[in-house]
């Protein structure tokens, strides 16, 4: 899932022919993560596997999108109360393929594309969900905006991927804390009741974090390789 398991020595990328570390100075050694790592062991040796966690995590973030796009209380609490178990099954999923080794670069792809699915439709569920607050029409358009962003994350990190090997666009951490954590202040700010403060820094926010990440590799991400 998060790592792959290298045979014979470091992969190499063609495009920068340097060895790929799969498993170098990371970002899954979080307080999410270490906290995480109490309930997953019980389940390495059982048959569940990390891709199996992946599907669950997909399905209950698509849940919580729906639940927020409802719009109405409860359904909205407890929406966001299922999208905090689908992103600690996103954190789970990984540790449960380092612990038992099941680790390959179709589990990551596959980690990658659900991320973007559940934090893509979370953000345009929010913006759903809000239509008859003081937004009103532009709610929605605000929270497929700010999903469009978080889209435009994903690509750059298949792109940079692509070229320069597994976390290639890592932003590392900070106090133990990764960038993505952030995506916890969703459900703690519906809790809140600050449901739209949240859509409407989403709908700003995230495009320009989109931007400084395309801006950040962009040398990079738009360089022609000769064929």
């Amino acid at each position: 899932m998060k790592s792959a398991k290298r045979r014979g020595g470091p992969r190499v990328c063609p495009a920068s022919r340097r060895p790929i570390r799969w498993e170098g100075a990371i970002s899954h050694n979080t307080w999410i993560h270490r906290g995480i790592r109490v309930f997953v062991r019980p389940i390495a040796n059982t048959a569940v596997t990390p891709n199996q966690l992946t599907f669950v995590r997909l399905i209950t973030g698509v849940g919580a999108a729906v639940l927020l796009g409802i719009g109405a209380t409860p359904w909205e609490h407890i929406g966001a109360g299922v999208f905090v178990v689908s992103v600690l099954l996103d954190r789970a999923d990984g540790e449960l393929a380092r612990m038992t080794g099941k680790m390959s670069r179709g589990g990551h792809i596959l980690d990658l594309w659900a991320d973007a699915l559940c934090n893509v439709l979370i953000l345009v569920g929010l913006g759903v969900g809000l239509r008859d607050s003081s937004y009103g029409v532009w709610a929605a358009p605000m929270g497929i905006l700010a999903g469009a962003a978080v889209s435009v994350i994903l690509w750059t990190t298949i792109r940079m991927e692509n070229l320069e090997g597994r976390r290639a666009a890592e932003l590392g951490t900070l106090a133990g804390f990764d960038p993505d954590d952030a995506i916890l202040a969703i459900p703690l700010f519906i809790w809140l009741g600050y449901s739209e403060g949240l859509l409407l820094a989403a709908a700003v926010c995230t495009p320009l974090a989109a931007l400084l990440f395309v801006l950040r590799f962009r040398r990079k991400l738009f360089r022609v390789t000769p064929s």
